[in-house]
């Protein structure tokens, strides 16, 4: 590197601290923080009330079914998650001026696409991992006695298996929704809009 490169690398960087320094700090949103905080321990009591209240009591095929259902909506909601942030709002502000179906919903999450990213993400998407994985071990107990094996290996074997299905979608969710990002954020903007009206 000579010391043209090195002078310009230079000037960009100062150029950078400069901007930052013009850049208001924002500051944080605490209604939002307290808002989130009730609403993830809200909908996760919910959940875990009713996942441990039924489970036990519940046929075995339930339970895997149940473990399924939980794992199909943190992979969807991630997905939701990354296409809102991912997703290009002038498409969605030039379908809004023709009254698009759902098109309102989708210029208001994509212009708080860190908030409908942060519950999609990390409340709906971490709640839903952490229901499947203690309906897992449930699960696992009731495998163990039935067929009356070891019930700590029958306990790791089901927790890796929902571990890797939950991983493994998000991971393909991911990819879809960053390639098909305005398209997924329009159809689930539009599958809202029946039952939310945005003024």
């Amino acid at each position: 590197m000579n010391r043209e490169e090195k002078s310009k690398i230079k000037g960009e960087l100062r150029n950078l601290k400069i901007q930052n320094r013009r850049e208001k700090k924002e500051k944080a949103d605490i209604k939002w923080i307290i808002t989130i905080f009730i609403t993830a321990f809200v909908i996760s009591f919910g959940l875990s009330f009713v996942s441990e209240t039924t489970l036990p009591k519940a046929p075995f095929y339930i339970g895997i079914v149940l473990v399924f259902f939980f794992i199909f909506i943190g992979v969807l909601f991630d997905m939701i998650g990354v296409a809102v942030t991912a997703s290009e709002e002038k498409v969605f502000h030039s379908m809004n001026a023709r009254k698009v179906k759902g098109a309102n919903i989708a210029v208001k999450w994509k212009k708080n696409a860190d908030k409908v990213s942060s519950f999609c993400n990390d409340v709906i998407g971490d709640i839903c991992g952490v229901i499947s994985g203690s309906a897992g071990v449930t699960i696992a107990l009731s495998l163990s006695q039935i067929l009356k094996i070891n019930s700590l290996f029958i306990t790791l074997f089901v927790t890796a298996i929902i571990a890797s299905l939950t991983i493994g979608g998000k991971a393909i969710g991911k990819s879809i929704a960053i390639n098909k990002a305005n398209l997924i954020l329009y159809r689930f903007s539009k599958m809202v809009s029946y039952i939310y009206k945005v003024k």
